[in-house]
C-alpha cells in the first residue's frame, strides 16, 4: 500500500481534499502544482508553469489546467472541478474520484459507471512539458476520452480576464496543435500520442476563483480561455499520452519518454524518502548554473536560503556532486561580493550582512557531513577570503569592534532572516550585537584556525585563536543574562529580554563559547516556551508583542510573520543541541519531536514541508507550499541522528 494514499471518502469531500497540493519541478525553474483534484486554489497553479525569459524571467501559467470527460452512449461525465463565483463548483468531477497515491508519480483513480480510468502525471526532467497519461483499466462499451485544455498565459502571481488581445490562431501538428495568446510568449505545443481529433471551439471560462488567495486577501477571480477540445476512442486495458510543452516532440516517443520519467523518480515510502524527493526539486540548472531555490511556488535563488539549505538538501543524502555544483555558482557570487563587484549570477540578497558567516557555516558542513580533510583542502581558502573580509571590515553593515564582536545596524531595514516590513519599517527590529550573528562570527573565526593549522601556518592560526578568545568572552558578557538564557540582540540603548529561538544557534554550533551547562540552560527554556509540535516558535507566548496566527491579509500576516509563528528549520538547531547536550539518550526525544512533521506529508504539498505554521493549535501550515530551508533542515538533522544510532 502507497505511504501517500487517500480513498473515496476523502477525495469526494472538498473541505478536506482541495487543501491537499501536489508539487513537481523540473529543476530548470519551470514547475507544475494544483491541488489532488485537479482544482487550482491558488493562482500560482497550474499544470505548466514556466520562466519566460523574453518577458521577465518570471513564472508564467501557461496551461493552468486540463478537463477530462468521459462519454459512454452519448452521455458525457466530466471529471474537471472548478471554482466559480460565490463559491460555486463545477463540474463536480470530484465526485468521481474513487483513490489517489503517490509513490513515484501522482496517481488518480476515476470510476463513472462501468469505466474506470487512472490517470498520471510526470514533469519531464530539464524540459518545460508536462505528460499525462491515461490508462482505461475497465469498460463494458465504446468508451471516448475528450480533453478540454484551459490556457492562462499570464505571471503567476497576475491574473488574466477576458480580452481583444488574445490570439486564437493555431497550428495543426503532429497529433495535436500548437498556439501562442500573446506576443513575446513562448508556443504552447500540445499533442497525444494517438490520433486525436481536435474541434476548434474558442471560450472563455469566467469568473475562476482561486480560494487560497480570497483567504490571503489578494485578487482572486480570472477568466480563462478554452480554444477547443481534443477528442479519441480509449480501449479497455490501453494507456494514451497527452504532453504539454514548449517544443514540438515525436509523439511516437511520449511512450517511452514516460516510461523513463517514471523509472528515474524514487518512490515516496516513508518520510525521509518524501524529504529526500522534495529536496531535488529545489535544484535549478539554467545557463551553465546550478541554483538552489528558496521555496515554492514564488520564491527565487537567495543568498541566506542556499547556504542554510544547502549541505541538507545535497550532503545529507550523499549528492556531494549537487553540494559542489551549487557551491560553485555560490562562490563566483561571494567572489563578486568580496571584491565588491556586481553579483554576475541570480542568487538574491547578496549583501545581507550574514552572509559571509553562513556561507562559512554551509562549508563546515561539508567537514561534518562528507569529508574534513577535503573541506578544508577545498574551500579554505574561501573560509579565509571570508574571514579576513569581515576582519578587514568590507561588508555593508557589519562592522567588527574592538572587543571582538559584530555590529549591525537593523533599525531602519531588517538585517536577519527575521525580514518582515511593516509600513515601511521592520516588524522585528533587531540591531546592534545579534546573538546569531556573534555566534556564528565565534564558530567561523575557530574553524578558519583549524584551516590554518592544518596547513601549518600556526602563526596566523595563533592569531585567529586570540580573536576568538575575545568574541567568546565578550559573547558570554553580553549575551548570558540571569536567566539563563540569551539576549537576542544587544545596543547601546536597547537590550532585546525577547526569548527567540535564535539563541539555538548559538548552543547547536560546533564551537561555541556556552559551558554545557549555559547550553543546557538555554535548550530548556526553548523547549518549555518555543517548542511546538510543527518546530519552534519566533517568540515566546509570554514575551510580548506574541501574535501566533498567520492569517488575514498582507498587513495582518506581515505583523505576524515572526511574532510566534513557527518554522521547523529551527527545529534542527534545538535537535542539534540536543544531541550534543544528551548524545544517544537524547536520540528517542529527537525521534518523537519528529512526528509531528510527517504528518505534514498528507498535508499542504503532499510529501514535503510548507513555510511555516501557526503558533498555537491547531498549527496549521502556511505560506509557501514547499520550502527548501525546513526539508533540509530535517534532512540534515537525521543524518547527524544516524551517526549516533551507527556509532
Amino acid at each position: 500500500m502507497s505511504y501517500i494514499r487517500f480513498e473515496k471518502t476523502l477525495m469526494t469531500n472538498l473541505q478536506e481534499a482541495l487543501p491537499k497540493e501536489i508539487l513537481r519541478t523540473n529543476r530548470s525553474g519551470a514547475y507544475s502544482s494544483s491541488s489532488i483534484l485537479d482544482c487550482n486554489t491558488r493562482k500560482f497553479h497550474g499544470l505548466l508553469v514556466t520562466p519566460v525569459p523574453q518577458l521577465d524571467g518570471e513564472n508564467h501559467v501557461l496551461l493552468s489546467s486540463l478537463d477530462e470527460t468521459v462519454i459512454q452512449h452519448g452521455a458525457e461525465f466530466n471529471l474537471g472541478l472548478h471554482r466559480y463565483a460565490g463559491g460555486t463548483y463545477s463540474p463536480n468531477g470530484h465526485k468521481y474520484a474513487r483513490e489517489f497515491t503517490w509513490e513515484k508519480v501522482p496517481t488518480t483513480i476515476y470510476r463513472v459507471g462501468g469505466v474506470l480510468l487512472k490517470k498520471e502525471k510526470v514533469f519531464q526532467h530539464f524540459h518545460n512539458r508536462v505528460l499525462i497519461r491515461y490508462t482505461l483499466l475497465d469498460a463494458h462499451s465504446v468508451t471516448t476520452l475528450r480533453l478540454r485544455p484551459f490556457l492562462a498565459f499570464r505571471r503567476a502571481n497576475e491574473l488574466t480576464h477576458e480580452n481583444s488581445a488574445l490570439n486564437r490562431d493555431y497550428k495543426v501538428i503532429d497529433n495535436g496543435i500548437s498556439t501562442c495568446l500573446y506576443d513575446g510568449y513562448p508556443t504552447l505545443y500540445m499533442q497525444t500520442d494517438t490520433h486525436a481529433e481536435y474541434i476548434f471551439q474558442p471560450n472563455w471560462y469566467k469568473g475562476i476563483e482561486y480560494q487560497q488567495d480570497l483567504w490571503l486577501g489578494y485578487a482572486y477571480s480570472e477568466d480563462l480561455y478554452v480554444p477547443g477540445y481534443f477528442e479519441f476512442n480509449i480501449k479497455k486495458g490501453e494507456s494514451i499520452i497527452f504532453s504539454a510543452g514548449l517544443e514540438e516532440v515525436d509523439t511516437t516517443t511520449l511512450k517511452d519518454t514516460f516510461d523513463e520519467e517514471v523509472e528515474v523518480h524514487k518512490p515516496r515510502e516513508n518520510f525521509i524518502q518524501c524529504l529526500t524527493n522534495a529536496a531535488h526539486q529545489f535544484h535549478n540548472k539554467h545557463d551553465n548554473e546550478h541554483y538552489v531555490i528558496a521555496g515554492y511556488p514564488w520564491f527565487k535563488s537567495r543568498a541566506r536560503d542556499t547556504f542554510l539549505s544547502l549541505p541538507g538538501l545535497t550532503l545529507a543524502i550523499g549528492e556531494v556532486e549537487n553540494f559542489k555544483k551549487a557551491m560553485a555558482t555560490a562562490e563566483k557570487a561571494l567572489d563578486d561580493l568580496i571584491e565588491g563587484r556586481p553579483i554576475s549570477v541570480d542568487i538574491q540578497e547578496m549583501d545581507a550582512p550574514d552572509i559571509p558567516l553562513w556561507a562559512i557555516w554551509c562549508l563546515q558542513q561539508y567537514a561534518r557531513l562528507y569529508n574534513r580533510q577535503e573541506a578544508m583542502e577545498t574551500y579554505g581558502d574561501l573560509v579565509g577570503r571570508l574571514v579576513k573580509y569581515i576582519i578587514e571590515g568590507k561588508p555593508k553593515n557589519l562592522k567588527l569592534h574592538d572587543n571582538g564582536l559584530l555590529y549591525s545596524d537593523g533599525r531602519q531595514y531588517p538585517v536577519t532572516w527575521m525580514n518582515s516590513m511593516l509600513n515601511g519599517a521592520p516588524v522585528v527590529p533587531r540591531t546592534g550585537y545579534i546573538v546569531e550573528f556573534n555566534a556564528l562570527w565565534y564558530n567561523a573565526l575557530i574553524f578558519y584556525s583549524q584551516i590554518l593549522e592544518s596547513k601549518g601556518n600556526d602563526i596566523e592560526s595563533i592569531e585567529i585563536i586570540r580573536l576568538a578568545e575575545k568574541a567568546g568572552s565578550a559573547f558570554k558578557e553580553t549575551f548570558v543574562n540571569e536567566y539563563g538564557y540569551l539576549f537576542d540582540y544587544v545596543d547601546e540603548n536597547e537590550t532585546s529580554w525577547l526569548v527567540r529561538p535564535n539563541m539555538l544557534i548559538a548552543t547547536s554550533l560546533e564551537n561555541t563559547p556556552l559551558t554545557l551547562t549555559e547550553r543546557k540552560h538555554i535548550f530548556d527554556i526553548c523547549t518549555k516556551e518555543l517548542r511546538t509540535p510543527k518546530g519552534m516558535r519566533s517568540l515566546s507566548p509570554k514575551s510580548s508583542g506574541y501574535n501566533p496566527i498567520y492569517a488575514g491579509g498582507p498587513q495582518q500576516r506581515d505583523a505576524a510573520y515572526h511574532q510566534g509563528t513557527v518554522w521547523p528549520w529551527l527545529l534542527g538547531f534545538y535537535l542539534e543541541t540536543c544531541m550534543k547536550i544528551y548524545k544517544h539518550s537524547g536520540l528517542s526525544f529527537a525521534d518523537r519531536c519528529l512526528v509531528g512533521l510527517e504528518e505534514e506529508m498528507f498535508y499542504h504539498s503532499l510529501g514535503t514541508l510548507p513555510e511555516l505554521f501557526d503558533g498555537n493549535p491547531p498549527f496549521s501550515g502556511r505560506g509557501a507550499s514547499s520550502f527548501a530551508m525546513n526539508v533540509a533542515a530535517i534532512l540534515r538533522v537525521n543524518k547527524l541522528m544516524s551517526k549516533y544510532y551507527n556509532y
